[in-house]
């Protein structure tokens, strides 16, 4: 991980993580991951275990991204009167919690309480690290993000992994592991600031509530079209692979290769945020994401193209959260809608997209997402010449000599 300099401390002094808690932090971004991708595994033994029906055992999920919403707004709410630390070890305390009380619940009533319980202390994590990886790196908050995240990827490759080596009746260990897990992280906040700084006003930024609320909504649009291709690639691919020929063993292993793709692509961008500004970044992969996508009506073609589009989608998330608080400084909860509006997409978006395959046919996959990533273009290009990025316009040499100033007055 690079060193932080002066020049990238929001206070000029003491970092918001240290180096401890940045690891911890990327330990606890394993951890969501791998919570958020165990219950679809997990579902047969769900069944198995309470005598559930396929949608009432899929309501683990919707239970816990309930919760999580609910988190990252709660935990906006109390950002003002708790410090970061308290509300870090309250989120991870809900998450081990309600990992106990999912693991060992007699009735499926209490499991999907265990499972709410364990959304809130995920929104809470999910909002508070990347509200403070967002802020806490100056210029390098952007590949600290993408480091971030790519963890989160690595946590949602693992979790059914484990599933798989131990077995879907074994799902309880795994939770429990998950719960420890979240107390020990509990050691390492004593290196979270208790406080952030408040936002200083920076040159070429937005100001006035008629040009920060358009703003602000563009980038709302972005976060719930990439998430809504995102969804509607992970959950729709395997019946597109297999409706245009493919076997449904080849089609598994495709969808499996795209959800790695997004792992990979935001480790790979965490360098190549260092040289390119935010907007180049967004604009490239939004295009990229719509080429891929034309691509993938290509039956030929379409295991492929669905990888890059999990390399192209990969890096927006990360990318966009620290140009939207450079952006809009002067709007704390910018960063809580965007969050928020992420994880609406992604619950509401697969059943509005299932009805759009009913009317037409699933072959029409790539073409219908292929206009959702148009949209997000259209919007990428609107935000470069509207609320273009004040850190992202250096040259990469001009920021390579600043960093080794400041890191030689350290």
């Amino acid at each position: 991980m690079p060193a932080t300099s002066e020049a990238d401390l929001p206070d000029m002094g003491r970092p918001l993580l240290t180096t401890v808690a940045v690891i911890a932090s990327c330990v606890g971004f394993v951890v969501i991951g791998a919570l958020q991708a165990l219950y679809g595994p997990a579902i047969p033994a769900l069944r198995d275990e309470y005598g559930l029906s396929p949608a009432a055992a899929g309501l683990s999920l919707s239970a816990h991204f309930i919760g999580a919403l609910l988190g990252v707004l709660v935990y906006h709410l109390l950002r003002g009167r708790l410090t970061n630390r308290v509300l870090l070890g309250g989120s991870y305390l809900l998450m081990a919690v309600g990992a106990a009380g999912f693991a060992f619940s007699p009735t499926w009533g209490l499991a999907l309480t265990g499972t709410f319980v364990i959304g809130l202390g995920f929104g809470g994590i999910d909002y508070g690290l990347n509200q403070l990886f967002a802020i806490g790196f100056g210029r390098r908050s952007t590949a600290m993000l993408n480091l971030l995240n790519g963890h989160f990827g690595v946590g949602a490759i693992a979790g059914p992994a484990l599933i798989g080596w131990l077995g879907a009746a074994n799902y309880p260990v795994i939770f429990i592991g998950v719960g420890v897990l979240c107390v020990l992280i509990l050691f390492t906040l004593g290196g979270v600031a208790a406080k952030e700084p408040e936002p200083a006003a920076v040159e070429g930024a937005s100001a006035g509530g008629a040009r920060v609320l358009p703003i602000i909504a563009v980038f709302i649009g972005i976060y719930v079209l990439h998430v809504a291709i995102e969804t509607g690639v992970g959950g729709w691919e395997p019946t597109h692979l297999e409706a245009v020929g493919y076997g449904a063993a080849t089609a598994a292993t495709a969808t499996s290769a795209y959800w790695a793709a997004m792992t990979l692509g935001r480790f790979i961008a965490a360098p190549l945020s260092l040289r390119f500004s935010a907007p180049a970044i967004l604009i490239v992969c939004c295009v990229g994401m719509a080429g891929f996508l034309l691509l993938a009506t290509v039956p030929a073609f379409a295991p492929y193209a669905y990888f890059g589009v999990g390399l192209m989608i990969a890096p927006i998330f990360p990318t966009c959260l620290p140009w939207l608080n450079r952006a809009v400084p002067s709007v704390a909860a910018a960063g809580a809608y965007v969050i928020a509006a992420s994880m609406i997409g992604g619950v509401a978006f697969p059943p509005l997209l299932g009805g759009v395959i009913d009317t037409v046919d699933v072959k029409a996959l790539p073409l219908v997402l292929f206009g959702l990533a148009v949209a997000c273009a259209l919007l990428s290009l609107w935000l470069r010449k509207n609320a273009p990025d004040p850190d992202g316009v250096r040259r990469p040499r001009e920021a390579e000599r600043a960093d080794a100033v400041t890191t030689q007055g350290t």
